[in-house]
């Protein structure tokens, strides 16, 4: 029997077209966005109300950073969280950051390291098998997790944004991601080629070359990181100091050291494959070869809020992941899940549950940033107050609102210091994590 082609008919096309000119509502429509954009048509001006920047719970921070045209904010984010760490003990209230360029510098590095050991790795497979390809087509980008920011800090410590400043390359990074991932996926080629020429004993060698030169690449377009630096900074009685000969490692010991082994990372994926209380790392996700693996644990959102919530009371910031492209106004600084009416304007309904926007591919999570405050009503969240890393021009100066609806369905991830756990999650991170595929919607990196 001959298959049914399924073809759109003309005879469909004249029904659409009568339904469509007989509905006036789709003449307004189509008259306003001639000239405007989606959002703008389909903003609800009544939940507008509900995004004031008041909080019951506000802890106050130093201004707002800004990672301009690229994907840094999970490193942004995590020096966001150790420079109030810093500040706070030496009482500055003025500017200050950790530069965030020095870690992206050797994030770098480590990215395309990590990536040709994953190649080598993979070295017997075809080019189109499906995790070797998936390797090739995701490349050396800015993203990352945290357990990779804590990762690169542990061994290559930080240092002031005095000690080393950003350079265009490093704040504009396409293009040099664009170089990195070509130099990666031409060394796929050539170590296959070796590998096919019986030539194994030379992979490593020409490894080390394109180490070399990605290496030259990054010192030229990001600067040559500082070994040792002084320390200047004014405290809030406007008293000068300085510490002289400091190292990013004696400076990173001196003012987070250890501590920064006791923040884990949380999840919230109501997903069939991912029970609570069970840990789990990704397949091939990381950056420092011979790090700790990138572990999660999977917690509902409601335990994931208490987490947060005490963090906040205790005078702490909460570093966490979301999906930051759904339901943003961006001029004035909020997410909310009912700003914009799609169904009322276009009939479509594109609202459905966390568990099947992981699994049918509609979010995950791509930004991370920081959470400053929240509003408590009869102890219950009804906003989140957000510290971001775009600049101090949007928002109520780069400080941004998020709706409670819209918390609980697109924040996937939390970093939570492990002393507010409990017993039975403090016993699941010792547990050995249950390994996902390399394409898991959890193992998507944050930029």
């Amino acid at each position: 029997m001959e298959k049914e082609k399924n073809e759109i008919k003309i005879e469909q096309l004249d029904k659409y077209a009568d339904a469509y000119n007989n509905d006036p509502k789709n003449i307004v429509l189509r008259h306003a966005l001639s000239k405007t954009a989606i959002p703008q048509v389909i903003s609800v001006l009544e939940a507008e109300n509900d995004i004031d920047q008041k909080f019951s719970i506000e802890n106050k921070t130093l201004p707002v950073t800004n990672q301009l045209a690229s994907g840094r904010c999970w490193i942004f984010a995590g020096l966001n969280i150790l420079r109030e760490i810093i500040a706070k003990n030496l009482d500055i209230t003025q500017q200050f950051e950790l530069s965030q360029n020095f870690v992206a510098f050797y994030d770098k590095l480590e990215k395309v390291n990590y990536t040709f050991n994953t190649i080598i790795e993979l070295i017997d497979q075809k080019p189109d098998d499906r995790e070797l390809m998936y390797i090739l087509e995701n490349g050396i980008g800015d993203g990352g997790q945290w357990d990779m920011f804590a990762d690169l800090i542990r061994k290559y410590g930080i240092v002031p944004k005095s000690a080393f400043r950003e350079t265009y390359a490093s704040s504009h990074t396409r293009d040099i991601d664009d170089l990195i991932n070509s130099s990666v996926n031409k060394f796929a080629c050539d170590v296959q080629t070796l590998h096919k020429n019986g030539k194994d004993k030379e992979i490593l060698v020409l490894k080390d070359e394109y180490l070399s030169k990605i290496y030259n690449l990054l010192v030229n377009s990001f600067g040559v990181p500082p070994t040792s630096f002084d320390f200047e900074y004014v405290d809030k009685k406007e008293k000068y100091h300085v510490e002289k000969n400091l190292t990013p490692k004696s400076f990173f010991d001196k003012y987070i050291g250890e501590k920064i082994n006791d923040y884990v990372s949380i999840i919230n994926s109501p997903t069939a494959d991912k029970p609570f209380g069970k840990t789990f790392t990704i397949k091939y996700l990381g950056n420092v070869a011979g790090g700790k693996l990138v572990t999660h644990l999977n917690l509902p959102m409601e335990r994931i809020k208490e987490l947060i919530v005490s963090t906040l009371k205790a005078g702490e910031l909460v570093w966490f992941g979301s999906d930051v492209s759904s339901y943003r106004n961006k001029e004035l600084g909020a997410w909310d899940d009912n700003l914009f009416d799609y169904a009322s304007a276009f009939g479509l309904d594109i609202k459905f549950s966390k568990e099947q926007m992981l699994d049918y591919h509609q979010s995950v999570m791509n930004h991370a940033m920081v959470i400053v405050g929240v509003n408590l009503v009869d102890g219950i969240p009804t906003k989140w107050k957000i510290e971001n890393s775009w600049g101090a021009e949007t928002g109520e100066k780069g400080f941004y609102v998020m709706s409670s609806s819209w918390f609980d369905r697109y924040v996937y991830q939390a970093v939570i210091n492990k002393k507010y756990l409990n017993e039975n999650e403090l016993a699941a991170l010792k547990e050995e994590p249950i390994v996902l595929a390399p394409w898991d919607p959890m193992g998507t990196l944050a930029d």
